[in-house]
C-alpha cells in the first residue's frame, strides 16, 4: 500500500478526538477545562490539547468552593494515593477517576536551607533549594506526568507523545510503561544529554530523533496529534500542568503555609512558571496562604522570550533561535507563554536572564555544598544572585529556588566544567582529579593539602 494511502487510513481509523471508552466516563466529562483565551468551554472525556475553536491554551477549573484546613489534607484517600506527593493534593486537582491514576509515588522532595547558597546569592533572609530530581525519574516532570498520563488512561488513549530536550521524555517513558501504554517521542538530534536519552529507550518508548531544535519538534508533533489520536503530553497539556501545581503546594506546606517573599524557578517552556501561579491562586483562593510571593522565572540568555516580551511591559514578543548548554530551557517560542504572563502579573513577578558562565559557576556552587542539580535548575540560584545584586530583590528577603532536575542528568556538563579549561584556565570551582605516583608520601602530600585547603 502506498504511504499515502496508509496516513488516509489511519486517519480514518483513528480520528483525533475519539470519545473515552473507559470507565467513569461521566465523572470526566464533569471537570471543567475552558480557553483561556475565547473562554469557550470543553469536555473532558475526550483528548485535546488547545481550544478546538481558536487554538487557545486550556485550563482545567477546580471548584474550589470552600477552605481547606491543613489537617484536611491527604484524608479519606486510599494508600496509593496519599503515598504521591501529587495524588494527595486531590481536592486541589482534577477529578481524575481513581481507577485510572497511573502514579509511582512521585513528588514527597525535600527543601534544603544551606547559608553557603544564601551568602553566594547575597541574601542574609535565608535561601532554600526545593529539589526536584529527587523524583523517580529524576525531574520535576513526573508531578505533571502523573497527572496527564492518568488522564490520558482515563479517556483511552491508544498511544501518549511528547516533544523533549530530555526530562519530558523520561518521564513520559516511565509512566506511559506503568500505564501499560505505547510511548513516541521527538527529540531534537544530537541535542540533549546522553543521561536523559538513555532513561528514554531503557523505558522503552519509540524515540524518533529530528533534525532541529525542539520548537520545531514540537510544532511536527503538534501537527500529527491534532489528525491522528495520539495523546499530546507536552505543558500545552491543561492536565499535566496541574500535577505541577503541587511543586509550590508542597513546598508551602514544608514551610508551614508561611509564604517566601519570592520563589524562583528556571524559565524554559513556562509550564512551570504557568503552573506555578494557578497554584497560588488556588491556595490563596482556599485559604492556606494569606499573600501570594513573587515568582521569578530566569531564562538563559541565549533562549530568552520571555525576558524581553515582560521587559517591553507585554508589549513586544518574537521567538529566538535558542542556543545555551543549559538543554533543559533550551527553547527559544514557549507554548504557555500567555499562561505564564498571567502567573508573572498575578504575583507581581519578575523575569530575568543569566549567561551560561553563571548557570554553570552557581551549579558548582550548589554541587559543592552536596544537593547537587542539572544545570538549567541552577538558572534559580544564578538569577536570585543577579537581581539580589541589582537590588531588585532586598538582602533580607527570603527565597526559594527551584532546582529541576538531578545532577546526574546531565554528567556531560559536569566533566565540561571540571576537566576542561575557560579561556585558558581553569573554572573557578573547578575540582580535578590528581595523579600521583604509587608511593605513601606522595598520597601524604595529598592528604596535608586537603586538610589545610
Amino acid at each position: 500500500m502506498p504511504s499515502g494511502a496508509v496516513v488516509e487510513e489511519r486517519r480514518g481509523r483513528y480520528p483525533s478526538g475519539t470519545p473515552s471508552l473507559g470507565a467513569d466516563a461521566a465523572t470526566l466529562a464533569a471537570i471543567r477545562i475552558r480557553c483561556m483565551g475565547c473562554g469557550t468551554p470543553h469536555p473532558a472525556n475526550v483528548a485535546v490539547t488547545v481550544c478546538p475553536r481558536c487554538g487557545g491554551l486550556l485550563d482545567v477549573e477546580i471548584p474550589l468552593d470552600t477552605r481547606i484546613r491543613p489537617e484536611e489534607i491527604g484524608q479519606g484517600l486510599p494508600s496509593a494515593l496519599r503515598a504521591s506527593g501529587v495524588w494527595r493534593y486531590r481536592a486541589l486537582l482534577p477529578a481524575i477517576p481513581d481507577s485510572a491514576v497511573v502514579t509511582r509515588a512521585e513528588g514527597n522532595t525535600p527543601l534544603y536551607w544551606d547559608d553557603r547558597l544564601a551568602g553566594y546569592a547575597g541574601l542574609t533572609g535565608g535561601l532554600g533549594v526545593k529539589h526536584e530530581g529527587h523524583n523517580p525519574t529524576a525531574s520535576f516532570k513526573d508531578r505533571g506526568m502523573t497527572v496527564g498520563v492518568s488522564h490520558a488512561k482515563a479517556v483511552g488513549a491508544r498511544i501518549v507523545a511528547c516533544a523533549s530536550t530530555g526530562n519530558t521524555s523520561a518521564s513520559l517513558a516511565s509512566y506511559a510503561a506503568t500505564a501499560g501504554i505505547p510511548a513516541l517521542v521527538l527529540i531534537p538530534e544530537g541535542k540533549i544529554s546522553g543521561g536523559k536519552l538513555a532513561q528514554t529507550i531503557a523505558y522503552g518508548a519509540r524515540v524518533v530523533q529530528v533534525e532541529g531544535n525542539f520548537d520545531q519538534a514540537l510544532t511536527l508533533l503538534r501537527e500529527l496529534t491534532a489528525a491522528y489520536d495520539a495523546y499530546l503530553v507536552n505543558s500545552v497539556n491543561p492536565f499535566r500542568l496541574q500535577g505541577q501545581k503541587t511543586i509550590v503546594i508542597e513546598l508551602l506546606e514544608q514551610l508551614g503555609w508561611r509564604v517566601p517573599d519570592a520563589i524562583a524557578l528556571p524559565g524554559g517552556n513556562l509550564g512551570n512558571t504557568s503552573a506555578f501561579g494557578m497554584a497560588l491562586a488556588d491556595l490563596l483562593r482556599v485559604g492556606l496562604i494569606d499573600r501570594l510571593p513573587k515568582l521569578v522565572t530566569v531564562q538563559a540568555a541565549g533562549a530568552a522570550p520571555f525576558a524581553p516580551y515582560f521587559a517591553s511591559g507585554w508589549q513586544t514578543y518574537a521567538a529566538v533561535s535558542p542556543e545555551t548548554m543549559a538543554t533543559a530551557i533550551k527553547i527559544g517560542n514557549p507554548a504557555s507563554t500567555p499562561r505564564a504572563r498571567r502567573a508573572i502579573e498575578q504575583t507581581e513577578g519578575i523575569v530575568t536572564t543569566v549567561s551560561d558562565d553563571e548557570i554553570e559557576d552557581a551549579k558548582a556552587i550548589i554541587d559543592r555544598v552536596g544537593i547537587g542539580c542539572e544545570p538549567a535548575s541552577a538558572a534559580s540560584l544564578a538569577g536570585v544572585k543577579r537581581l539580589v545584586r541589582e537590588g531588585v530583590l532586598g538582602p533580607d528577603s527570603r527565597v526559594v529556588g527551584v532546582l529541576t532536575g538531578h545532577l546526574l542528568k546531565d554528567t556531560e556538563a559536569v566533566i565540561g566544567y571540571h576537566l576542561r579549561d575557560r579561556d585558558g584556565a581553569a573554572r573557578g570551582q573547578a575540582n580535578r582529579p590528581l595523579t600521583v605516583p604509587a608511593r605513601l608520601d606522595a598520597l601524604e602530600r595529598v592528604l596535608a593539602d586537603a586538610l589545610h585547603g
